[in-house]
Protein backbone atom coordinates (compact mmCIF):
# COMPACT_ATOMS: atom_id res chain seq x y z
CA UNK A 1 0.00 0.00 0.00
CA UNK A 2 1.29 3.46 -0.86
CA UNK A 3 1.61 5.92 2.01
CA UNK A 4 2.31 9.61 1.97
CA UNK A 5 5.42 10.60 3.92
CA UNK A 6 7.76 13.59 3.69
CA UNK A 7 5.99 15.08 0.64
CA UNK A 8 6.20 11.82 -1.34
CA UNK A 9 4.24 8.68 -2.02
CA UNK A 10 6.24 5.75 -0.62
CA UNK A 11 6.01 2.01 -1.02
CA UNK A 12 8.29 -0.91 -0.24
CA UNK A 13 8.18 -4.01 -2.44
CA UNK A 14 9.76 -7.31 -1.35
CA UNK A 15 10.40 -10.11 -3.84
CA UNK A 16 11.69 -13.67 -3.64
CA UNK A 17 15.15 -12.74 -4.87
CA UNK A 18 17.28 -10.15 -6.67
CA UNK A 19 16.24 -11.30 -10.15
CA UNK A 20 12.55 -10.72 -9.39
CA UNK A 21 13.30 -7.31 -7.86
CA UNK A 22 15.39 -6.28 -10.86
CA UNK A 23 12.78 -7.48 -13.36
CA UNK A 24 10.19 -5.39 -11.51
CA UNK A 25 12.46 -2.34 -11.73
CA UNK A 26 12.76 -2.81 -15.50
CA UNK A 27 8.97 -2.94 -15.85
CA UNK A 28 8.64 0.21 -13.71
CA UNK A 29 11.33 1.95 -15.78
CA UNK A 30 9.32 1.42 -18.97
CA UNK A 31 6.15 2.82 -17.37
CA UNK A 32 8.02 5.80 -15.91
CA UNK A 33 9.62 6.55 -19.26
CA UNK A 34 6.24 6.47 -21.02
CA UNK A 35 5.02 9.11 -18.56
CA UNK A 36 8.30 11.03 -18.49
CA UNK A 37 7.94 10.86 -14.71
CA UNK A 38 10.77 9.09 -12.93
CA UNK A 39 10.87 7.74 -9.39
CA UNK A 40 13.46 7.99 -6.69
CA UNK A 41 14.18 4.40 -5.72
CA UNK A 42 16.60 2.02 -4.08
CA UNK A 43 17.25 -1.67 -4.51
CA UNK A 44 18.91 -3.92 -1.97
CA UNK A 45 18.89 -7.58 -2.98
CA UNK A 46 15.16 -8.52 -3.01
CA UNK A 47 13.77 -5.17 -1.82
CA UNK A 48 12.79 -2.14 -3.90
CA UNK A 49 11.74 1.09 -2.19
CA UNK A 50 10.10 3.83 -4.25
CA UNK A 51 9.36 7.49 -3.50
CA UNK A 52 7.23 9.53 -5.89
CA UNK A 53 6.85 13.30 -6.01
CA UNK A 54 6.92 15.94 -8.72
CA UNK A 55 10.00 18.13 -9.05
CA UNK A 56 8.16 20.80 -11.06
CA UNK A 57 5.68 21.29 -8.22
CA UNK A 58 8.33 21.87 -5.57
CA UNK A 59 8.63 18.17 -4.73
CA UNK A 60 4.97 17.78 -3.79
CA UNK A 61 2.70 14.84 -4.53
CA UNK A 62 0.61 15.45 -7.66
CA UNK A 63 -1.86 13.55 -9.82
CA UNK A 64 1.09 12.31 -11.94
CA UNK A 65 2.52 10.59 -8.87
CA UNK A 66 -0.78 8.84 -8.19
CA UNK A 67 -1.00 7.78 -11.84
CA UNK A 68 2.52 6.35 -11.81
CA UNK A 69 1.82 4.61 -8.49
CA UNK A 70 -1.20 2.91 -10.11
CA UNK A 71 0.93 1.81 -13.08
CA UNK A 72 3.58 0.47 -10.69
CA UNK A 73 0.94 -1.50 -8.81
CA UNK A 74 -0.24 -2.96 -12.12
CA UNK A 75 3.24 -4.34 -12.96
CA UNK A 76 4.10 -5.52 -9.44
Amino acid sequence: MWEEQNNALYRKFVFADFSEAFAFMVRVAFEAEKMNHHPKWTNTWNTVEIWLNTHDSGHKVTENDHKLAARIDAVA
